[in-house]
């Protein structure tokens, strides 16, 4: 049987339509990577920029957080409120009770999230911060295991053994090594990865979705809320003292579109494509700032440096590669009884 005529339906597309087709995919594919890898990448050399006493000298990264925060959550409220591009989630909905049990808890770990991961940029170099992150998969499945929504295996455990055996072994080979700066970073890698399990447990468990300006809509506020308090305490008295600094607004702003902008550049990837492919994005990434903080910002990478973190990548790259063959797994169960194909966005690896 051939193709027919337009007259007589029944048409059988053409390779070259297929082809055309999947060249497209393909190709927006690799446009919204580039998007996320170019925001994640500005966002991260931006705020470094900004904190690093030898470059724009502005060292303090509670402020620098809740203009962030401030400026999301307003822009947020605009999209919503004002020009209701975005819904908010209706079953269930947002209810006060709701919103104090589930969105406060994982504001106030958003918060000090951000506040030490900025404060890392003061004390260490941007290569070795994006090392350093490698652990958020050690992090996130040991507090899986801790709130119980993870089970133990012995095979896990020594993947997560080697992730952090590699992030020693770079760590021993840092040359501007600044303990407090670890600490600082580590903090943040905990904070994150125990929000992340939050998620889980306060959010999706009830059925609730949001995206990420739903997100910074209910987070940003009480982000900023749990962050005053430090603030008042540890940065104003500092502020004051500078009476001659006049912060340029046209950085900060564009600082805050910046990441803003990267809120939007996750759900764009993340839904158009999948998890994993935001995680092999991610290495790259990582990469690509461990060569621009070497290159052009001048931060020493020790061959060292490079030899751990290479162990803690593959360790990484095994961890993600054993989670998609589960969800794919679960994936065949479900299309082998009838029930449809589960979506593989839930990947937990290496974050940006």
């Amino acid at each position: 049987m051939g193709a027919q005529d337009p007259g007589g339906g029944d048409a059988v597309s053409s390779p070259l339509v297929v082809s055309e087709s999947v060249l497209r995919k393909v190709l927006l594919s690799y446009f919204y990577v580039s998007v996320w890898i170019f925001l994640s990448f500005t966002v991260i050399v931006f705020n470094k920029y900004i904190l690093d006493p030898k470059m724009y000298n502005w060292p303090f990264p509670i402020s620098l957080t809740m203009v962030h925060m401030g400026f999301c959550s307003s822009l947020a409220f605009i999209l919503v409120r004002v020009f209701r591009l975005v819904d908010l989630p209706s079953s269930p909905s947002m209810t006060p009770s709701l919103y104090v049990k589930s969105v406060v808890p994982i504001g106030a770990l958003y918060a000090h999230s951000l506040w030490f991961s900025n404060s890392a940029y003061i004390y260490l170099s941007v290569s070795f911060i994006q090392m350093l992150k490698a652990l958020m998969p050690v992090a996130v499945y040991s507090t899986g295991i801790l709130f119980k929504k993870d089970d133990y295996k012995r095979s896990t455990m020594l993947n997560m053994l080697s992730i952090s055996l590699g992030v020693a072994v770079a760590a021993y080979g840092e040359a501007r090594f600044d303990m407090w700066g670890v600490t600082l970073q580590l903090a943040a890698v905990a904070a994150e990865a125990t929000r992340l399990v939050l998620i889980q447990i306060l959010l999706t468990s009830k059925g609730i979705s949001l995206n990420p300006i739903t997100s910074l809509y209910y987070v940003a506020p009480c982000c900023l809320v749990f962050l005053t308090g430090p603030w008042c305490a540890v940065e104003l008295p500092r502020l004051r003292a500078m009476a001659s600094f006049q912060p340029d607004l046209l950085t900060f702003c564009t600082n805050s579109l910046c990441a803003f902008a990267l809120n939007l550049a996750v759900f764009l990837l993340v839904g158009k494509t999948s998890a994993l492919t935001m995680n092999v994005a991610g290495v790259v990434k990582d990469w690509l700032l461990i060569a621009f903080s070497w290159s052009v910002i001048k931060d020493t990478v020790t061959p060292i440096n490079l030899f751990g973190y290479g162990m803690a990548f593959l360790g990484v790259a095994y961890y993600n590669h054993v989670k998609l063959r589960g969800l794919k797994a679960k994936e065949s169960q479900v299309s082998w009884g009838g029930s449809g194909i589960l979506s593989c966005k839930s990947m937990t690896g290496h974050n940006n």
